[in-house]
């Protein structure tokens, strides 16, 4: 197949239809989704996508009828649209989009990613910047879940980044953990700072994807005592059945003063607090629930950076905030090995995967 013959750009500029040249591919209102590649380019053929929870949550809510029930129907067109008008997965809401499976059918001479035809993988870069075309009509999924089986294909940029699958994992599985696997690697290595003394660390969202991860791999770097927060009891129940919480609160990570006072009740403030929870209004609470020095990592998408900004000088608190951006060195195999090795951790994810 040949490839296009303009220039190419390993960011994937050359992707971009609107605003042409003025922005990047995540930052893009429509990209470029052709089959047909350039040099430095793979195309994968997708199996399944991945909506980040964030988003997912955001499409589902807004597609309920008035006595709550979802209209899969409407939901689909939806998603079918958002990728038909942009090139890709990207909720106009949340900015979001999430990551895919699938098998790699083309490389471009030119490619640095590694990859071969045929090999199995998962992309660790948002389908918020990736090209993709759906071509079945998603008629396999049935919107109940983040994970869309579905037939299309999607491309990888030069500065790309995508895994192999592991032989040893179930493929839907896999994905998952890929999925969220920024959050444990940046935890481990924000833990690891804390040299004088085992850090407090707190988990909004503990039974969670990411907030597993994110409590195994602070008991991994040797934080002292683990503080999960979570919404329900059936949360609760599960999470502490996996021993990776010292203590678990069942609490509204959106009340300041009420999570902030029971996070105290458990031993804190944090000196970490990770933010896992993909509900919005979150940002005070957190800041309020640890302790001046210390670090709040916010790894959900439906975090308002704004909010937490102003919220921080507001309430005088001296803390150093950080984004998750998703991505660290050797984050894939890291929270891979974290779930071969932390049975609490993987039977969180089986049960998601079998709900």
């Amino acid at each position: 197949m040949s490839s296009p013959s303009a220039a190419t750009s390993p960011v994937g500029l050359h992707r971009v239809l609107e605003p042409a040249g003025q922005a990047l591919p995540q930052a893009a209102r429509r990209l470029d989704a052709r089959r047909e590649i350039w040099p430095d380019e793979v195309r994968i053929d997708v199996e399944t996508l991945n909506l980040d929870a964030a988003s997912y949550r955001q499409l589902a809510e807004s597609h309920r009828d008035p006595a709550g029930d979802l209209d899969a129907s409407a939901l689909k067109a939806t998603v079918l649209d958002i990728v038909a008008t942009r090139g890709k997965m990207q909720n106009p809401v949340t900015g979001s989009g999430g990551m895919l499976i699938g098998r790699v059918a083309e490389v471009g001479p030119e490619s640095t990613l590694g990859l071969a035809v045929g090999d199995h993988v998962a992309t660790l870069v948002s389908l918020s910047l990736t090209p993709l075309v759906i071509t079945d009509g998603l008629a396999r999924w049935d919107g109940r879940g983040e994970r869309i089986p579905t037939a299309g294909h999607a491309i990888l940029f030069g500065r790309s980044i995508a895994a192999r699958l592991p032989d040893d994992l179930d493929p839907e599985l896999a994905l998952m953990v890929m999925d969220v696997c920024g959050a444990p690697a940046l935890v481990r290595r924000v833990v690891g700072s804390y040299a004088a003394s085992p850090p407090t660390v707190l988990v909004l969202g503990g039974a969670g994807k990411s907030g597993s991860l994110a409590l195994a791999a602070a008991a991994d770097a040797g934080a002292g005592r683990r503080i999960a927060v979570v919404p329900t009891d059936t949360e609760a129940h599960a999470l502490r059945a996996t021993s990776l919480a010292d203590e678990v609160i069942i609490a509204d990570a959106r009340s300041p003063l009420g999570l902030s006072q029971a996070v105290e009740a458990a031993g804190g403030p944090a000196d970490i607090t990770v933010v896992c929870v993909d509900v919005p209004g979150c940002e005070q609470p957190a800041i309020l629930s640890t302790a001046q020095g210390g670090t709040v990592i916010f790894f959900s998408m439906a975090t308002n950076f704004a909010a937490a900004a102003l919220g921080a000088e507001g309430l005088a608190a001296d803390v150093t905030m950080l984004v998750g951006n998703g991505y660290v060195p050797g984050h894939a195999a890291y929270a891979l090995d974290l779930v071969r090795a932390n049975p609490g951790v993987r039977a969180l994810f089986e049960a998601r995967l079998g709900g």
